[in-house]
C-alpha cells in the first residue's frame, strides 16, 4: 500500500482515519429537490461511495479521500461493515437508485442462504459416517454361530485387534457349542497374532461407515481423524484464497463454479471406493465449499447497503442450524455413510439453477467498468421493488488505485499489534470450542442424532439473540460473556463426566455450551471486521482465518483425548473457552467509534481513531 499523506499507514502512525465523502440522508434529499443527478463513484474495493453531480460536470474524489472497504476472503469481513451507529449514513447511490433494501434484495439474499445447506451437510458428515462402531476378530465360517463375548473369551481377543495363533479352528464342527469354560491348548496359550479382517456390529443405529468400509481399527483407526482433517484443510485453504478468487473472477462466478464443483465432489465420495481418493476429494470438497461460503456471503451482503449489510450477512446463517438438524435427520434414517453422502450432494444439482436468477454484484460489476450489466441489474432491481428511477442518472466506474497491504502492517504499531494478537487467539479458540462440540457429538454420550439435532436447534435463537443485541450495544462484554459462559458449561460438563445417571445433565451442559458459543460465533466477524481500519481489514481477516484453519485442523484430533482420560476433552474446552473470554478484555468497545466521531477528526485518541471504519 503505498503511503498517503493524510490518511496512510505509517509506521509511527498507531491509528488511521480515512474520510469519505458520504452524504446524510438530509443532504441527498436537498440536493435532490435541488435537481442535482447521483453519480456513482466507487473505489476499487468494490465499495462505492456517492458524491453529486449535475448533468454536464461530474466532480472526482481526490485519492487521498478514497477508501476501500474489503471484500474479504473471509465471511467475517462479509458480515459487517459498519458501526450500527455509523450505518444510517453509510448508503451509496445503488442503494438510492434500486432500494437500499426491498423485496428483490430480500428474495436474492434469502435465495443466497440456501448455498449454506450443501455447506453444512458436508462438514457434519463425518459425524455419522466416520462414527465409531462395536467390532472384533472376524470369526471362522464354522463358528459364526458363537456368541461374541464367547469368540472374544476362546480366541483370546481383548482388545479386537489381536488373537490366539497355532489353532486350527476348522477342528471344530459346525454343529458344535463351545461352553464359555472352553480352554485354549497350553503350547498356543502366549502365541498373538494380528486379526487380517474383523466383524462389526450391525444392530447399534450407525450402519455402515467409514470404519466398517475400510476396516478403519486398530493401527488404521487413527485414519478417521485424517479423513476429517483433510475436509478441514481444505476449508482452511479455501478459506485464505476464496476472498482473492472472489475480487478477481466475480463473486457469482465463483459461487456458482465452486457450487458446480461441491455438486460433483459431493457424488463423487457416493461412488468413490477408493480410501486414498476418498481423502483426495474430501480436501477438494472441503476448498470449494468455504468459497461457497465466502463469496455467497459477499454477494449478499452486496445486494444491500447501510445497517442492512449487517443484518443480511448475519441472517444468512440461519441455515446453518436448520441445516444442523435436517442432516441427522437424514442419517438416521439412511444409517449407511454412501446413501447419505447421495442424500446431501443432490440438492447442490438443484442450487446451481439459481445460475439463471441470481445477478451478478452490481457494485463489483461498476468496479470493473461494466456499466451496461449495472444499468440491467438497477432497471430489474427497482422495477421488483416498485421504485421509479431518474431518467438520466449518471454510472462512474472508480478510479483504480494501486496498493500494496501485506501481513506486516498489522504490526506497524502498538494499536494493530494487540488486536491482531487477540484476534488470532480468539479465532482459533472460537473455531475450536465450536467445532470441537460439534464434531465430537458422537463421542459425547447418548443418541448422537437427537444431540446433533438439540445442537442445531439452540442455535436459531443463539443466533437471533446475539443478532438483536448486538444492533443496540456493544459487542466487547457481550462477546466475553459468551466465551466465559461456554467455558462454565464446558466445565459442569465435564464434572458429570463418566455418571452414566447424570448424563441427561450433561447434555444439558453441552447444549448450553452450544447456545453461547453459537452466540460468540456470531458476533465474532462483526467484531473482527469493525475493529480493523479499512484499508488492511482484508489482511487482517485473512490473517485470522489462518488461526482459525489450524483449530479446524486440530478439531478431529480433540476426540483422541477421551481415550486418555474421560474428562480431558472438555476439560481442554473449558481451558480455551475461559482463556478466550480473557484475551477479548483487551480489545477496545466498538462503541468507541461513535464517540470519536463527535469529538471531532484528528484530535481522537489513537485506539479510537483506529477502530473508526469508513
Amino acid at each position: 500500500m503505498s503511503k498517503r499523506t493524510s490518511s496512510g499507514l505509517t509506521h509511527d502512525s498507531p491509528a488511521m482515519e480515512l474520510e469519505l465523502p458520504l452524504l446524510a440522508p438530509q443532504e441527498r434529499s436537498q440536493r435532490s429537490r435541488s435537481g442535482t443527478i447521483p453519480l456513482c463513484i466507487m473505489h476499487d474495493s468494490g465499495k462505492p461511495s456517492p458524491t453529486t453531480a449535475t448533468n454536464t460536470t461530474s466532480p472526482t474524489i481526490p485519492p487521498k479521500q478514497q477508501a476501500a472497504t474489503p471484500q474479504s476472503p473471509a465471511a467475517a469481513a462479509a458480515v459487517s461493515g459498519l458501526d450500527p451507529a455509523d450505518d444510517e449514513d453509510e448508503t451509496d447511490v445503488i442503494g438510492d437508485l434500486m432500494g437500499h433494501y426491498g423485496k428483490w434484495q430480500l428474495l436474492m439474499t434469502v435465495l443466497l442462504s440456501l448455498f449454506q445447506v450443501p455447506n453444512t451437510f458436508h462438514i457434519s458428515s463425518s459425524i455419522y459416517q466416520a462414527a465409531n462402531k462395536d467390532f472384533w476378530c472376524q470369526r471362522p465360517a464354522q463358528l459364526q454361530h458363537i456368541p461374541v463375548a464367547i469368540w472374544r473369551n476362546i480366541s483370546g481377543s481383548v482388545d479386537n485387534c489381536q488373537r490366539y495363533g497355532g489353532i486350527d479352528w476348522s477342528q471344530v464342527g459346525n454343529d458344535t457349542t463351545l461352553p464359555s469354560e472352553w480352554k485354549i491348548p497350553l503350547e498356543a496359550d502366549r502365541k498373538m497374532v494380528a486379526c487380517e479382517k474383523w466383524e462389526y456390529e450391525t444392530n447399534d443405529n450407525v450402519g455402515n461407515t467409514w470404519t466398517s468400509q475400510w476396516d478403519l481399527v486398530c493401527e488404521k483407526e487413527h485414519l478417521k481423524n485424517v479423513a476429517e482433517m483433510f475436509f478441514l484443510l481444505g476449508v482452511a485453504t479455501g478459506g485464505i484464497i476464496s476472498g482473492y478468487l472472489s475480487d478477481k473472477f466475480g463473486r457469482k462466478t465463483m459461487l456458482f463454479i465452486s457450487a458446480v464443483l461441491q455438486t460433483i465432489f459431493g457424488l463423487w465420495l457416493y461412488i468413490c471406493n477408493s480410501f486414498e481418493l476418498y481423502l483426495t476429494l474430501r480436501a477438494l470438497l472441503g476448498l470449494v465449499s468455504v468459497s461457497v461460503t465466502y463469496s455467497g456471503l459477499i454477494l449478499a451482503i452486496e445486494y444491500v447497503d447501510g445497517k442492512w449489510r449487517t443484518i443480511a450477512g448475519m441472517y444468512n446463517l440461519f441455515p446453518l442450524p436448520i441445516s444442523y438438524m435436517i442432516i441427522s435427520g437424514l442419517a438416521y434414517l439412511t444409517q449407511d455413510y454412501q446413501r447419505l453422502q447421495l442424500c446431501i450432494g443432490i440438492p447442490g444439482i438443484f442450487l446451481c439453477f439459481l445460475w439463471f436468477v441470481v445477478p451478478e454484484s452490481p457494485r463489483w460489476l461498476l468496479v470493473k467498468g461494466r456499466i451496461d450489466e449495472v444499468r440491467r441489474i438497477i432497471e430489474a432491481a427497482a422495477k421488483f421493488n416498485g421504485r421509479q428511477l431518474p431518467a438520466d442518472y449518471q454510472l462512474t466506474p472508480p478510479t483504480q488505485e494501486s496498493s500494496s497491504q501485506d501481513v506486516t502492517y498489522l504490526f506497524r504499531s502498538s494499536y494493530l499489534r494487540r488486536i491482531s494478537i487477540c484476534f488470532f487467539c480468539i479465532w482459533f479458540t472460537m473455531n475450536l470450542v465450536y467445532y470441537g462440540i460439534i464434531l465430537n457429538m458422537s463421542s459425547f454420550g447418548g443418541n448422537v442424532y437427537l444431540n446433533s439435532a438439540l445442537a442445531g436447534l439452540v442455535e436459531i435463537p443463539a443466533i437471533a439473540v446475539a443478532m438483536y443485541i448486538i444492533t443496540k450495544v456493544g459487542k466487547k462484554w457481550l462477546f466475553c460473556a459468551t466465551l466465559i459462559c461456554a467455558g462454565v458449561a464446558c466445565c459442569c460438563a465435564a464434572i458429570t463426566e463418566g455418571h452414566a445417571d447424570l448424563l441427561w445433565l450433561k447434555i444439558t451442559f453441552l447444549m448450553m455450551g452450544k447456545f453461547t458459543i453459537s452466540a460468540g460465533n456470531t458476533i465474532m466477524p462483526v467484531y473482527t471486521a469493525e475493529l480493523y481500519p479499512t484499508p488492511i481489514r482484508n489482511v487482517g481477516v485473512g490473517a485470522c482465518n489462518v488461526a482459525a484453519g489450524l483449530a479446524l485442523i486440530l478439531t478431529p484430533y480433540l476426540s483422541l483425548l477421551n481415550k486418555i482420560e474421560g474428562h480431558l476433552l472438555m476439560t481442554l474446552l473449558t481451558a480455551w473457552s475461559i482463556f478466550g473470554g480473557f484475551v477479548v478484555l483487551f480489545l477496545p468497545e466498538t462503541a468507541v467509534r461513535a464517540k470519536a466521531a463527535n469529538q471531532g477528526g484528528n484530535n481522537a485518541n489513537a485506539n479510537a481513531s483506529a477502530a473508526k471504519q469508513v
